[in-house]
């Protein structure tokens, strides 16, 4: 079991804010060197895992694809979308709908239907920030504001995959926890026994974040408010100041006008 010493590098690792790659990185060597492995073993294991996984490479035809999407307007696209959908359909309510989609798509193993570079930065972070900006008058949003809209999104489409594709049988972690009990415990525990437990989890995360969402909306218009009331202020300054140098370089003149009258 002190393999599994490998986990807490991971925990710390993400707790301290280190780069994931790296975390995952070391975590990796320092289990391969609590197994006995030799640095050599470890090197030849980080191979096959990294050439028996294609899913790893597949940025390389994913990334591609969402570039040439927004550049023929895919996000300016969602953002009209959202537009014609009316004023009722806010930032929390549009994620909460985006919430349960991702859900009830990675329960059936569609797990790879959404994702941060599949739909979140192309479609669904764009349409929920124009909705924003409809509750801000159509005004752009502040830099603020904008990231604090990005990262629900992202974290939604996060919080929908994890509790949503252990309700699937088929899924790699489900797979997992079963062979691991049954051979160890030398029980028989199937698939179907631990995906109807993760149904009530799935639900209860459902409820719990979207919750978190619809009172999004209330947070987003106290920021969008302090906001505007802020740029208000620096733009009465900033003509404020113009002013006053107006005001000195007229004076300025008028002094030098009756000097020179005087002489």
């Amino acid at each position: 079991m002190i393999v599994l010493l490998g986990v807490l590098v991971v925990v710390l690792g993400f707790a301290t804010r280190r780069n994931p790659l790296l975390v995952v990185g070391v975590a990796g060597i320092v289990t391969g060197l609590l197994a006995k492995l030799s640095p050599v073993e470890i090197l030849r294991t980080f191979g096959e895992s990294f050439a028996s996984s294609r899913s790893v490479t597949i940025f390389a035809i994913t990334l591609p694809v969402i570039g040439l999407l927004e550049r023929n307007g895919l996000q300016q696209q969602a953002r009209t979308l959202i537009g014609k959908l009316g004023t009722k359909l806010t930032t929390g309510r549009f994620l909460t709908l985006y919430l349960l989609l991702r859900q009830v798509t990675a329960a059936v193993g569609l797990q790879t239907i959404g994702g941060p570079a599949q739909s979140v930065r192309p479609m669904i972070a764009p349409m929920a920030e124009a909705a924003t900006e409809r509750r801000n008058g159509g005004r752009p949003l502040p830099e603020k504001v904008r990231e604090k809209v990005r990262s629900h999104a992202a974290g939604t489409d996060t919080v929908g995959l994890f509790f949503g594709e252990d309700c699937f049988l088929a899924i790699g972690s489900i797979l997992l926890i079963t062979g691991l009990v049954n051979s160890t415990y030398d029980t028989h525990l199937e698939p179907l026994h631990l995906a109807l437990w993760a149904i009530p989890s799935a639900v209860c995360a459902f409820f719990i974040h979207g919750g978190r969402l619809l009172r999004l909306d209330r947070t987003l218009e106290r920021e969008l408010v302090t906001a505007n009331a802020q740029l208000a202020v620096e733009r009465e300054d900033a003509m404020g100041r113009g002013e006053g140098a107006l005001g000195s370089g007229e004076g300025a003149l008028r002094r030098g006008e009756e000097g020179g009258a005087a002489k």
